[in-house]
């Protein structure tokens, strides 16, 4: 049997069955043409329906910055980029009990101040414990509406009849919708849940928050497809032992990736650090062996942290490698290089690595410092005092130049630090050069601080 054909007008689009010399509805002649099928592989295709046409601009068409309503919390602000978007949705992980609730319910108490309709919608808990938390960190009076629901239905009914600028659903694990077989939390769910808070997103001009609960491995649970719908991604990041919180941005469509904003865990809830670099320091006594000061980046700010190493004898032959802040596997390379191209060994001793603060490093700027105190923890000698270390190591064991210098530089002078050691070859702006000191391999650094080893 054969398949039908459609033919349409080429000046106005109308569209029939046969072809014709004259368009019926325009009166052009000559301009029907028989249409294509919009695909033709095997097995189901679009066929000869045919859809609205899309608008198609140039990318030399100029667009105004999205609007933004900033929170006033700098360190919120700066992590989504200067302020919240309208029709945006954001997916905030972190484990349980680092305090995403309580960002969130400050969060949605300080876009209150600003004039923004305001609910927020938990799956985890009742009204009650909400008012509770909202009591205790004195928000009882911010004009938040709440609602402890779990069926995405009623959800988005309610919100629907009266229509809010922002909506903060806490869960999204626990969100459940009666079109899906599967129980809340599972990948079907979680996938249907965030589409339909997205849709809802758009389509209304809605700013939406999602909580999102993450693995033991630290990533935000369920399917991976969630963090593509999203228009950022933000993960609440601390060590219980540690009253510092790190708001990290992973993604951002409106604003820089990687930035991060500070916080401090309080009686009275989340406060913000506007010097992280002092308050990372600010246990830091006499200079010690394994103490090593790092010049870093974290998004757009300079951040200034200790690394702290220890290196001892390992008791029954096996030694370990354990690492806190840092990358392990970055441990072990920096490890083979200084016994590979240095000629140090560390086979038989346990080696310790620590980030002061329980902030997380993940830039290979940091190379150098963990060198620096892997070595004079072995060698038991402090490095000179007020000198702080950045650097890229490669497996030649060359020390290779890292971006923004002079931001790392500005950084070190504005907290004291006088002397730095850095790559050679690297941009260092106007500074005083001779308080400089520039290396240009492993074997180099290694013999002007500590000796031949």
């Amino acid at each position: 049997m054969a398949k039908p054909s459609s033919f349409s007008c080429t000046e106005c689009g109308a569209t029939t069955a046969k072809w014709a010399g004259q368009c019926e509805a325009c009166g052009a002649w000559n301009s029907i043409t028989e249409d294509q099928p919009l695909s033709a592989g095997p097995g189901k295709s679009l066929g000869l329906a045919r859809g609205r046409k899309v608008p198609l601009t140039e990318l030399s068409t100029s667009e105004a910055p999205p609007p933004r309503t900033c929170s006033n919390v700098a360190e919120l602000d700066r992590v989504l980029g200067g302020g919240l978007v309208p029709a945006s949705v954001t997916l905030v992980g972190g484990d349980p009990g680092i305090g995403k609730s309580t960002l969130l319910l400050q969060a949605a108490a300080a876009f209150t101040r600003r004039g923004m309709r305001t609910v927020y919608v938990s799956g985890e808990e009742a009204a009650a414990q909400i008012r509770m938390r909202a009591s205790r960190l004195g928000l009882e009076k911010a004009t938040v509406k709440l609602a402890a629901e779990t069926n995405l239905r009623d959800i988005l009914t309610t919100l629907e009849a009266d229509t809010p600028d922002l909506v903060i659903v806490d869960s999204i694990q626990t969100m459940w919708l009666d079109t899906v077989t599967s129980a809340p939390g599972s990948v079907a769910q979680v996938r249907a849940a965030a589409h339909e808070l997205t849709t809802f997103a758009k389509t209304r001009n809605v700013a939406v928050i999602l909580v999102g609960h993450v693995t033991k491995d630290g990533q935000i649970a369920g399917p991976r497809v969630i963090e593509h719908m999203v228009d950022t991604v933000l993960y609440f990041e601390g060590e219980r032992g540690h009253p510092f919180r790190i708001l990290r941005a992973v993604k951002n469509r409106f604003g820089p990736a990687d930035e991060i904003g500070v916080f401090e865990m309080t009686g009275a809830g989340l406060s913000q650090v506007s010097n992280p670099s002092a308050l990372f320091l600010a246990d830091r006594g006499a200079p010690v062996a394994g103490s090593a000061v790092f010049a870093g980046i974290e998004g757009t700010r300079p951040v200034l942290c200790e690394f702290q190493a220890l290196v001892a004898p390992a008791p029954h032959g096996q030694p370990r490698r354990s690492v806190v802040g840092w990358d392990g596997g970055r441990l072990a390379m920096i490890l083979a290089v200084l016994e590979s191209r240095c000629g140090i060994p560390f086979a038989g001793l346990d080696v310790y690595l620590n980030v002061a603060g329980g902030l997380r490093v993940s830039e290979p700027a940091a190379d150098l410092a963990v060198a620096a105190a892997l070595l004079s923890a072995r060698e038991d000698v402090a490095l000179p005092p007020e000198t702080v270390v950045f650097g890229e190591i490669s497996l030649s064991g060359a020390i290779r130049p890292v971006s923004q210098t002079e931001n790392r530089l500005k950084e070190a002078r504005k907290l004291g630090f006088s002397n730095a050691i850095l790559p050679k070859g690297s941009k260092t702006g106007s500074g005083n050069e001779s308080t400089l000191q520039t290396m240009a391999d492993l074997t180099t650094f290694v013999g002007d601080l500590f000796g031949a080893g």
